[in-house]
Parts: C-alpha cells; structure tokens; sequence
C-alpha cells in the first residue's frame, strides 16, 4: 500500500505534467514560473533547515566512535574513525560524504544456525555501499553535466566530464554512462526496499516517493536525449534566460522537456522536507564532525540553569538537635 501511494502520486505529477506539456498555453507556467517557485522553495527551504538544526544547542561532544581513542602511548589510536583533532574530523567527514565510509561495514546482523543452537552473526551490506556510491556520484555528475546549458561558453570542466561520462561511443548521440548507472542503482534501492523484509517494515510512502520522483525524472532525460528529440538551442536559450532571471520562452522546444522540467521542479520544491535533506545535514551531524576529546577536556554544559543546592552541612545544621533526639549520628556537636 505504501508503494502504491507513492506510485500513483507520482503518475497523477506526470499526468499533470503531460498536460502541460500539450496543452501551448500552458508552457510559460511550466517552463517558467513553476521552476522560478520550486527554485524558490528549495532555496528558502534548505536554509530554513540548515539554520533551525544550526541553532539546536548541542552542549556536550556525542561524536560516534568506532576505532580505538587516543590513550596510553603505546596503544595505536584510530585517528579518522576516533580523531582527536580537526583535521582528523576533517578526514572522517570526507571520506564519509564522498565514499560513504559508515557503510562499508558490518552493519548487517542476523540469526544463523550454530551447533549449540541459533547465533547472532554480523555481515556487511558492501552491495548498499556499491549502488548508493553509484547513485550519489551519477547523480552528482549529471547536474555537473546540466551546467553547459547555464554557461556560455561551457567551462573546460564540465566539458571534460562529458567527455569521460560519454567515452562509450555507442550510436548517436552518445550514451552517458551515468544514465545507465543512475537507473540501475536507484532500481536496486527501490528492490532492496521491497524484497528485504526488515527494510520493507521500516519503509515509508516518503521513502518510495523520492525513488519513483528519480528514477521518472532520469527515464524522462533518457527518453528526451535518445527518442524523443527537443530542440537543444531552445532549451538552452531558456536555461541561460531563467539563470540571468530575463526569462525567454522560445518555441518548437518539445512536449517531453515540459515533463522532465516539471518532475524536476517538483522534487526540487519537495526536497527541504524530505529525507533528502541530509545532503545538507550530514554536515551538521554532532556524531560525525565533533573531536572525540571527552577524557581530555572538560565539558560544562553552558545551557544548565543555575540550581540552588542545600548541602548535607546545610541540613545537618538546620536540623542537628532533632537529629540528636532522634539518635541519629552527626558529624559536628
């Protein structure tokens, strides 16, 4: 059922964006105005976010430690998984946004059959690590690749990376490896989300609707670049005239751009409130990029309001003689 939603929602977004898409009077609304408000709503949305979890007080250092801490010289620290300073965070935190280290790890664990009876067995998910890496960096690459219809003239950069994405010269125009990677890996995480039973109980309608977003806004390029042709000079005069914000609509540019734009818009503007969002929280995670220095440094919470305290001296000297009376010991007479 959770599956069903998400898909149908977003059928009915394609729906809507198909006509849109035949229907000339509505292409300012979808080429122009739509993107401007889901631009607008992703922009105020993701800083919205960033500073509401940049002002959550976080007094005490909680960082996760995996590897050994620093202690007694002659035992090895782990400096990157137990860093004691800040460019060990620094490390930790690099190879944990673009390697995607925590995964790389027996994270998985399961019942197996011992000789004495079941056991608790610990396993790696190395094939999650495998198509998140694959997913995040096409999915990085391909908006690199976006940018030579923003710039003119396209920089070398983005230039070369089309080139390294499309070396597999098969047909006209060429077949970008990232289109290929990007839907396999987001087909993987939809599968695995479905056919693991314990990932399948946890599984929410907000954790299908992104995949389904996705992957229609990947197929949607796919179609566009390879089948269904746009006029590539239209759509690039539109870009660069919504980036200077002097929009121009021309003409002739093809129904399936409409669509792809529009699903694009739509996660773009669904994206501060979604799960999507750690893109920009990972950052701010207290477990990831604090200093493990606990037993180095002392940490006062400075967020503690002031407790009037009432000592036992306080309370010896309040009540002494009924104390005394009632033959309990005192320390002073």
């Amino acid at each position: 059922m959770k599956v069903l939603f998400s898909f149908l929602a977003v059928v009915v977004l394609i729906l809507v964006a198909a006509m849109g898409a035949f229907i000339t009077n509505l292409h300012y609304v979808f080429g122009i105005i739509i993107p401007y408000l889901a631009f607008a709503m992703f922009l105020g949305g993701f800083i919205y976010r960033i500073v509401k979890w940049g002002r959550s007080p976080v007094p005490f250092r909680i960082p996760t430690t995996i590897g050994q801490q620093k202690s007694l010289p002659w035992i090895k620290q782990n400096k990157i998984e137990n860093p004691t300073s800040t460019f060990g965070v620094i490390v930790r935190m690099a190879m944990e946004v673009l390697f995607f280290r925590s995964l790389f790890r027996n994270t998985k664990t399961e019942l197996r059959e011992g000789p004495n009876g079941p056991i608790l067995a610990y396993g790696s998910t190395k094939w999650l690590w495998l198509g998140s890496l694959f997913f995040h960096w096409s999915f990085l690459i391909i908006i690199l690749r976006h940018l030579r219809f923003f710039l003119e003239p396209i920089p070398f950069v983005v230039q070369m990376l089309e080139s390294v994405d499309g070396i597999l010269q098969i047909g006209l125009p060429a077949i970008y490896l990232t289109d290929v990677f990007i839907l396999v890996a987001v087909t993987y995480l939809f599968l695995r989300r479905i056919v693991v039973p314990q990932v399948k109980y946890i599984s929410l309608p907000a954790d299908f609707f992104p995949l389904f977003m996705i992957m229609s806004i990947a197929i949607s390029g796919v179609l566009m670049r390879y089948f269904y042709k746009v006029d590539i000079v239209a759509v690039k005069q539109l870009a660069i005239g919504l980036a200077t914000f002097q929009p121009v609509l021309p003409t002739g540019i093809g129904p399936m751009f409409f669509i792809h734009i529009f699903l694009v818009s739509i996660l773009f503007a669904y994206f501060p409130m979604s799960k999507l969002m750690h893109m920009g929280g990972v950052f701010l995670s207290p477990t990831r990029n604090m200093i493990s220095n606990n037993r180095m440094v002392r940490h006062i919470n400075p967020w503690n309001p002031e407790v009037e305290v009432h000592t036992y001296e306080q309370y010896e000297d309040e009540f002494r003689e009924k104390m005394k009376k009632a033959g309990i010991p005192v320390e002073k007479e």
